[in-house]
């Protein structure tokens, strides 16, 4: 005879808020426990928190053991939430987009430490697989889903292009690029802008209902950024072990978990001062200024 167990809604309840907290700031030390700082980490809120938790939090504790650091996981509950923490200086570190990259060194000098350098990224613009849409002018008065105003590839590049074509739609943002992903299988947007890797990272079923209508140029992909606070001895260190988890089975496969497959040096005159010159401010919603 089957077990009926009845869960009453002041406990879904409970269970709600706690996943929300463990995936807004989960330990107060991931990493070297002994370590008299702790460093704050900010992480781009593209997927869920507890999909960014579980990539990022044993990551974290490795490099912090390899590197004698330790850090603070914090996952925003959206992109504007994350914005406003390094656009007034509170990470110490940040994996941000690209143009991201731009504004936290513009306003607070922030100085991007590493990215991958495997895979470059480009913005994508999806439909549903069995949709016959060919051309982004069909695209006109239509509902397009984006994660927020401000991501770079996935919503500033393709509705800087949809504007420079003339082709006016009616935006909604949906907060992570699964939720594009879904948006536009469930029919709720003609199409919506992804990134190249977050597409690739999503489970068969969902990429099979999915092609891609257009893809933007390729840049250097989302960085790792310090504050200028941190120190270069620090940031060494950081980019040492980051480069080390490459060597081993283990680490390659934390790497991969972040999409960051091959961590190599950057900086920001070399790899994105370029983007100034997209002139994508225009497109900007920033909170809170």
């Amino acid at each position: 005879m089957p077990i009926k167990i009845s869960i009453s809604k002041t406990l879904l309840r409970f269970i709600y808020v706690y996943v929300l907290c463990i995936g807004t700031s989960y330990s107060a030390c991931l990493g070297a426990q002994v370590s008299t700082k702790v460093y704050t980490f900010d992480v781009v809120p593209q997927f869920p928190a507890a999909k960014i938790y579980t990539t990022w939090s044993p990551l974290l504790q490795r490099i912090g053991q390899d590197a004698g650091l330790c850090f603070e996981l914090r996952v925003s509950a959206s992109i504007p939430e994350f914005e406003q923490r390094f656009l007034k200086g509170e990470s110490d570190f940040t994996f941000l987009n690209p143009y991201h990259a731009v504004l936290a060194y513009q306003k607070k000098k922030y100085q991007p430490l590493l990215a991958d350098a495997q895979d470059l990224l480009t913005g994508i613009l999806v439909v549903r697989s069995d949709n016959p849409i060919k051309n982004l002018n069909d695209l006109k008065g239509k509902n397009v889903s984006f994660p927020a105003p401000n991501s770079f590839a996935a919503s500033l590049l393709i509705r800087a292009e949809l504007a420079k074509q003339k082709i006016d739609v009616n935006p909604v943002f949906v907060k992570t690029h699964s939720n594009v992903y879904r948006s536009v299988i469930n029919k709720d947007a003609m199409a919506g802008g992804g990134v190249n890797n977050t597409l690739d990272n999503e489970a068969p079923e969902v990429r099979q209902q999915l092609r891609v209508l257009y893809e933007t140029p390729a840049y250097t992909p989302h960085p790792i950024a310090t504050h200028p606070s941190v120190t270069s001895e620090v940031r060494e260190r950081f980019l040492k072990a980051m480069v080390k988890l490459s060597q081993d089975e283990d680490g390659q496969k934390l790497l991969d978990g972040i999409n960051l497959n091959k961590p190599q040096a950057v900086s920001y005159a070399k790899h994105y001062k370029v983007l100034e010159s997209l002139q994508l401010e225009k497109f900007l919603v920033l909170t809170g200024q």
